[in-house]
């Protein structure tokens, strides 16, 4: 048999809230029963010392027929079981019950008892002794009786009627007798409404209890139950929508980064898998591939020979021999990325690559209707390059665009310039560790394109990891959402949790201790990850001041890309052009520019076409 969380916590609350409500009834009872019969103990005083002061006068002139008459109307009132005055010798002289009068009481007789418990008989009572309830036989209701004392006075030891010692300090009693069975019946009808009370407050209490506990644990815990399912079956899609801002909620959102992150986690494991057999098919197809463009390369040579006076055919021939050439540097490419070889640079010109992949591309412009509009800056200075692999680039990008446009006519833009860029924002840190040497690196998540930074925080209620943006300036940092940028945290390696926050270093901004990252051969770099300031400085890059770069814009008048891919079209194998695209062309571009020490990115908008903007250091 199964037992839910919320069933156990309903029922532990409700074994807590009995037990709880069950003392408060007992001591709320307890409490009326006290105040009702302080009540009726005070009532009957204030009745006996009425009758006794009555008394007083009839008692000094020895009016028995009086004092009788006063007994037995007293004896008479509702409530009233007998009230009765009893000498000193113990000898009832006067009760409202005429069998009772003469009668001698014995001294542990209830009301002889009180005074007469200790070997000499008491003077005085006090008023809380006078008092005392009893049955008068077992089946009948409980009564009270209130015993008061008649004090020796010098208007009695002094009378001419009869005399009484003067040290004789006590005379008698007067003895009056109460029924309670109206106050135990007004008891118990109040014991009844304070249990029903407790018992209605209990199932009011456990019904509000059973809600929350469905609303806050029960339906969340099993959507994480659910989830949890879900993932073991292997949908890593799955999201928990739960809305809560309490641990569940946390737990939730956690649940989800977890989810996301796994993944993303088996998406690089697929994607790696399949770059490993793009390597083994990249080496199989250059050998295969290359056998043919040998072929291709020595006819068309032979052909050249032969066509010397043919200036039209021999251009034609020149175009099929250096794109044979190229095609063999592209599988040679394309084996390389897969390997991460480094490129092969010399000093060229930017201009004659750009041209070469126009030629390539012309026809195919001329026959989907679309201009090509070049605005050339007047000089650019030569750049240490890997001609093959930046024709690519730029031949990649022409190819990519002129899809993009289709066949109903456009126009491509291509613009050079010198420009000057900061450090910051474009200088990137391919490495990062920690004191102990441990990698920071984490190819898990990338930020921008780039694997980023993983590190550890803690704060006061709170801890996990911060993703740091790799590019130095860019402050693209993902904190999560348990992380307050607002308050101090203490930052840690994700592996072995040694401290990245050594002393000295403060920001001169917010003055809260910086983390600091150790660049191997290129020195350290400081963060402050207050995101009001984002402050960052990395000494070495900073000293080396603005560079000279060579930007090279490609525009297209196409209907753009959604924003949703705009951070994915750099990635292996990710294509929009379904059966007819790769996904490796945008790929084997950020790794060309990425070896050559350079940026690439995008601006697109849905309808607004698109403009890919390459940057190449000059060195």
């Amino acid at each position: 048999m199964k037992r839910h969380i919320g069933s156990k916590i309903i029922i532990a609350v409700s074994i807590v809230a009995a037990f709880v409500i069950g003392i408060y009834a007992l001591v709320t009872v307890r409490a009326q029963r006290d105040i009702m019969l302080g009540e009726m103990i005070r009532n009957s005083n204030q009745l006996s010392e009425v009758v006794r002061r009555s008394l007083h006068r009839d008692m000094l002139s020895n009016s028995r027929e009086n004092i009788l008459d006063i007994i037995n109307t007293i004896g008479t009132e509702p409530g009233i079981k007998e009230a009765r005055v009893v000498n000193k010798e113990g000898e009832v002289v006067y009760s409202s019950k005429s069998s009772d009068i003469g009668k001698l009481l014995d001294m542990e007789d209830e009301s002889c008892y009180i005074c007469h418990k200790a070997n000499e008989p008491l003077v005085s009572l006090q008023m809380t002794e006078r008092s005392r309830i009893y049955k008068l036989n077992p089946d009948s209701s409980s009564v009270m009786g209130i015993i008061n004392p008649i004090y020796n006075q010098p208007s009695c030891y002094n009378a001419d009627c009869h005399a009484h010692s003067k040290d004789r300090k006590v005379l008698g009693v007067l003895d009056i007798v109460v029924s309670l069975e109206a106050m135990e019946k007004q008891i118990i009808k109040s014991e009844l409404s304070v249990l029903s009370f407790a018992f209605f407050a209990l199932l009011t209490l456990g019904l509000v209890i059973s809600f929350l506990i469905n609303r806050l644990v029960t339906k969340p815990v099993n959507k994480l139950v659910k989830a949890t399912t879900e993932i073991a079956a292997g949908n890593l899609n799955f999201r928990i929508e739960l809305k809560h801002k309490d641990e569940l909620g946390r737990l939730a959102d956690s649940f989800n980064e977890m989810t996301r992150k796994l993944s993303e986690a088996r998406q690089q494991l697929f994607q790696s898998d399949k770059m490993a057999s793009l390597g083994r098919l990249a080496a199989g197809v250059a050998h295969e591939i290359n056998n043919p463009l040998t072929g291709v390369l020595t006819y068309s040579s032979f052909l050249m020979k032969r066509a010397q006076n043919n200036p039209e055919l021999l251009e034609d021939l020149k175009v099929i021999v250096r794109e044979t050439k190229r095609s063999r540097e592209i599988v040679k490419g394309l084996l390389d990325f897969a390997r991460q070889s480094a490129p092969k640079k010399v000093r060229a010109d930017l201009y004659e690559i750009l041209d070469r992949a126009i030629k390539v591309v012309e026809n195919q412009l001329v026959l989907n209707h679309i201009n090509l509009d070049k605005r050339y800056s007047d000089t650019l200075p030569q750049v240490t390059m890997d001609v093959n692999q930046m024709q690519q680039v730029f031949l990649n990008l022409l190819i990519n665009a002129s899809d993009a446009i289709g066949d109903k006519g456009g126009k491509i833009s291509i613009s050079t310039s010198l420009i000057k860029l900061d450090p910051k924002g474009i200088t990137r840190m391919t490495k990062a560790v920690c004191p102990k040497g441990h990698d920071l690196i984490d190819n898990e998540l990338k930020i921008g394109g780039f694997p980023s930074i993983k590190v550890a925080f803690k704060q006061s209620f709170t801890e996990g990891y911060i993703n740091l943006d790799p590019v130095y300036g860019r402050y693209m940092h993902h904190f999560g959402k348990d992380f307050n940028s607002a308050e101090s945290a203490e930052v840690s390696c994700s592996q072995c949790k040694t401290s990245l926050m050594p002393q000295g270093h403060q920001c001169p901004q917010c003055s809260r201790p910086m983390v600091v990252l150790a660049i191997p051969g290129e020195g350290n770099v400081e963060i402050c990850l207050n995101t009001k300031y984002n402050y960052e400085r990395w000494e070495k890059v900073d000293l080396t001041g603005e560079r000279d770069f060579l930007q090279i814009e490609i525009s297209d008048s196409g209907p753009g890309i959604p924003e949703e891919n705009l951070e994915k079209i750099f990635e292996p194998f990710f294509t929009t052009k379904g059966q007819k695209g790769t996904g490796l062309g945008l790929a084997v571009i950020w790794g060309i520019i990425d070896n050559h020490g350079g940026t690439i990115t995008v601006d697109s908008a849905a309808g607004k076409g698109t403009t890919f903007k390459v940057r190449i250091p000059v060195n």
